[in-house]
């Protein structure tokens, strides 16, 4: 569209002033005409009034009856020099004048033809042209103390007077008019400049096209958004969220309706009156954890609103398990990795050097190890879940640690993959642990076991450190609780999310100074071939 090229200061400044400059048009066109109007009627009305004191005059009367027009002319001439008038004009009942603003004229028949009505007794206005001018003129009969008609008066007021009057009013009005619109292009002026500087100094379609560009990103974030403004009063809320809150339960309409009614316990109105940001907290809805971040929204210093992401714990759960268990892949693949390198630069060396009969042993002894590490994950049918446990035994030789893997019965594999991936979460976070606190201690000793009975998996971890602190016993499993550090207490969290989430259970039997053992039991179904 054309209005689109155009800034907006600049359709403010067109939109006024055609506002105004047809708003003045219009009043100026019925104004004039009204005082157009009014002007006649005051100027018909004075003609009347003189017309009707000139006609009751004992002058006028007596002059009249005893025929004495020299009298009356004197008298209407005061009266016409007084009143402003064009001509005051006195006549008899036959037409004769008996005044008039050319004397010459005394005497002689009243020019104009407009005057038969009132030599009949009536009294009226009308415009006619006579020996002077176009006029209007206004007629009155004069009658006598016997309510006799002897004659009639006509007061006339020329009609350039009139039109004098209308252009000097509409001159007044046109300057009105003009001044009006200075002030409204004034006005106009402030108003763009303001709303200009409301706006940031952006455009309409600026505005509409960031407006579209918010809405598209807000709606395509997969994490919910709720947006409250400062009286608490809920003013956005995204597809995720609406998901979200369908998922537990709550009406699916929540625009303009009080936080605190329809979401009580997502703390937004608490925010609002600390103007402190809550980060990482957690939340339930009808049974479904939610974790959320609730921010303060700050313009120039004052709390306006507050907004909040919400995101469902189960999606962060699975998110972290998948992230811990690629972790421990890389740690294992990197411990093998780094133990590949160094036997290779043994091997080198003794190479250099000429010990062949050394390097024959070294091999040797190393086939050995590597068979006897491989032995012992062999009743482990599961390719993944023993590539894993022989990384970990790298890892705990890397480390210094004596690790033994044992299997009282054959594992064969997983009927889902899934499973095998939640116990690698749940193995990988228990051994980094167990080789954590052995790693002080003088017997630095690892040892795992597995056994599968009735579609039971048992794994039992056991480890010859410093023990756990009857008083930390109920923490250990809140995420981030650790006695190493921060940025720790995320393991063992996991490891009880994957443990629920595969309906199993976990026992520890710990002593101060004499180790500790945690023991996993969870559902295990087989494949129907796995044995073989």
């Amino acid at each position: 569209m054309l209005i689109k090229k155009f800034k907006m200061r600049t359709i403010i400044l067109w939109l006024v002033c055609m506002v105004v400059v047809l708003s003045l048009l219009f009043t100026d066109l019925l104004v004039s005409q009204s005082i157009n109007d009014n002007s006649v009627r005051y100027e018909e009305e004075k003609a009347l009034t003189v017309a009707r004191i000139v006609s009751q005059a004992e002058v006028v009367q007596k002059g009249l009856t005893e025929e004495r027009a020299g009298e009356i002319q004197l008298y209407a001439n005061d009266v016409r020099r007084s009143a402003d008038v064009l001509f005051v004009v006195v006549i008899d009942m036959k037409g004769i004048r008996y005044s008039h603003p050319n004397s010459m004229l005394v005497g002689k028949p009243f020019k104009g033809g407009d005057e038969a009505l009132v030599l009949e007794g009536e009294e009226y206005s009308s415009i006619s042209e006579g020996t002077l001018s176009t006029s209007l003129r206004s007629f009155t009969p004069v009658m006598n103390e016997s309510n006799e008609q002897i004659g009639a008066v006509s007061v006339g007021i020329s009609l350039e007077h009139i039109q004098h009057i209308t252009n000097q009013n509409h001159r007044n009005i046109i300057v009105g008019s003009l001044l009006g619109l200075l002030v409204g292009l004034i006005g106009a002026l402030l108003i763009a400049n303001y709303i200009k500087k409301t706006l940031y100094g952006l455009e309409p379609p600026q505005i509409a096209k960031m407006l579209e560009e918010r809405n598209t990103m807000l709606q395509s974030v997969h994490e919910g958004i709720i947006a409250v403004d400062q009286d608490g009063l809920i003013t956005l809320v995204n597809k995720s969220a609406l998901t979200l809150f369908k998922k537990a339960g709550l009406p699916e309409q929540p625009i303009g309706m009080d936080i605190t009614t329809y979401l009580p316990m997502t703390g937004l109105e608490r925010v609002l009156k600390t103007g402190e940001a809550e980060l990482a907290r957690e939340i339930t809805i009808n049974e479904i954890s939610i974790l959320v971040n609730r921010v303060p929204l700050i313009v120039d210093n004052q709390v306006i609103g507050a907004i909040s992401t919400l995101r469902d714990k189960t999606e962060v759960k699975e998110l972290a398990q998948q992230l811990t268990g690629v972790k421990l892949y890389v740690d294992a693949l990197r411990a093998q990795s780094h133990e590949v390198k160094n036997n290779l630069h043994v091997i080198l060396g003794m190479v250099r050097i000429g010990e062949y009969e050394q390097l024959k042993t070294f091999i040797l002894d190393l086939v050995n190890h590597k068979n006897h590490e491989i032995g012992q994950v062999t009743d482990i049918h599961d390719a993944v879940l023993s590539g894993f446990l022989l990384g970990k035994l790298s890892y705990a030789r890397e480390c210094g640690v004596n690790l033994s893997i044992k299997s009282v019965t054959v594992i064969p594999k997983a009927t889902s993959a899934d499973v095998i991936h939640e116990i690698i979460t749940i193995l990988g976070n228990l051994i980094n642990n167990a080789i954590e606190a052995v790693e002080n201690s003088p017997f630095k000793k690892v040892d795992v076991n597995f056994s599968l009975e009735n579609q039971r998996l048992k794994m039992e971890v056991k480890d010859t450190g410093s023990g756990i602190k009857t008083e930390d016993l109920a923490e250990i499993f809140e995420t981030g609780f650790s006695t190493k550090g921060e940025d720790r207490g995320y393991g063992l969290a996991l490891v009880k999310a994957s443990i629920d989430d595969l309906n199993g259970h976990l026992t520890i039997d710990t002593f101060k100074g004499s180790g500790t053992t945690i023991t996993v039991e969870i559902p295990y179904e087989i494949k129907g071939d796995s044995i073989d």
